[in-house]
């Protein structure tokens, strides 16, 4: 399995040099013992209540792009402290990544408290999820009420639906403003018919649609 070392002390001096050598060697052997391939060492002199970490940021970007599978830290608290360290947790075992420490001398096993708060986040993400479609359905609701027809304005349906297409058709996005659904709820109904478009790429469209038609 391919693992990151992650180090971290709180504070720039000197003194704390030592620390992450000896944090290096503790979880360099953790990693051989384990069986782990290295592919990655970060060392980082910084507060656990920052999340704006230029380690963990790397950290957390290789984690995106699936290059590993294990982290291996010498405890929770060298993620962060505070928030910081639950956002933190809360981002890595979403992902599906395991974590080894030195004070567990194998896998993480996180505490009662930290568990429960982390079960807590991913319920209120659940929800917020499920309020998002339930937005997305009601936009769609009230613009068919309003006599949009997506079966007859979005073009081409057929054989070339799928999601390669990157043309988005600025007239549907007009009239789906019209409509009053959100530039969001925009994006999603448009996506449901095979245009690869996003919430940010629907406000710039439709931007410049209304100046160009301002300025004639």
């Amino acid at each position: 399995m391919k693992a990151i070392i992650y180090c971290r002390v709180s504070t720039t001096k000197q003194t704390q040099e030592t620390s992450l050598a000896r944090q290096e060697e503790e979880l360099t052997k953790l990693a051989n013992d384990q069986g782990f391939q290295i592919v990655k060492i970060i060392k980082e002199q910084a507060s656990g209540f920052e999340l704006d970490r230029d380690g963990i940021l790397e950290l957390l970007s290789l984690m995106k792009e699936k290059q590993i599978e294990v982290i291996l830290i010498q405890d929770e608290t060298r993620l962060g402290r505070g928030n910081a360290k639950i956002a933190i947790l809360h981002c890595i075992l979403k992902e599906g990544i395991k974590l080894y420490s030195i004070s567990h001398n194998g896998e993480l096993q996180l505490s009662e408290s930290d568990s429960m708060v982390l079960n807590i986040v991913g319920m209120v993400e659940e929800y917020q999820r499920k309020l998002h479609n339930i937005k997305i359905k009601r936009g769609m609701r009230r613009a068919v009420k309003n006599g949009y027809r997506p079966e007859k304005n979005l073009a081409n349906l057929g054989a070339h639906s799928g999601r390669e297409r990157i043309e988005v058709p600025i007239e549907e996005i007009v009239r789906l403003r019209k409509n009053k659904l959100t530039f969001s709820e925009i994006a999603a109904t448009l996506r449901g018919f095979g245009y690869d478009i996003s919430k940010a790429t629907v406000h710039r469209r439709f931007q410049e649609y209304t100046e160009s038609n301002s300025s004639e």
